[in-house]
């Protein structure tokens, strides 16, 4: 059975509805025809994703989200780790003037259609991707109590 799991790296996390959220987002894995097996959520740092960043991309860029795709086989389902930086989603929902819990959720999303073959390199992807963000959020935000 499909599982997802959150956890913290280098501070404590907590937010509302996680059981909502976990079958959620398993909903989109189903809604995308993209089999899950397992997804670890990480909350972490900007400096714990800046290193991860650099390590493993090369990257000397912070970032809100990393997605480590550990799939070896589509046929028994997606194992993914997706580390997302809280204070950047901080910082995002700021910019974006959105709420924090708002910006989380696009992100969380937005790591999920990662794993379902989004991509978002070019503006036609950004586009699609930013579309599919929307419409999860607000499908989301109607189940919420």
């Amino acid at each position: 059975m499909a599982s997802i799991y959150f956890h913290t790296a280098d501070r404590p996390f907590h937010f509302s509805h996680k059981k909502l959220l976990k079958a959620f987002l398993l909903g989109i894995f189903t809604q995308e025809q993209t089999l899950a097996q397992r997804v670890d959520y990480i909350f972490c740092s900007d400096d714990h994703l800046f290193v991860l960043n650099r390590q493993f991309l090369q990257h000397e860029t912070y970032t809100d989200i990393l997605t480590f795709d550990l799939t070896e086989t589509r046929a028994t389902g997606v194992v993914a780790e997706i580390y997302i930086s809280t204070d950047r989603v901080k910082e995002n929902a700021i910019q974006h003037d959105t709420t924090f819990q708002e910006e989380l959720l696009r992100v969380m999303i937005h790591g999920v259609l990662h794993l379902c073959g989004y991509r978002d390199k070019t503006k036609p992807e950004q586009t699609l991707m930013r579309e599919k963000e929307a419409i999860y959020i607000n499908a989301f935000e109607e189940k919420l109590p």
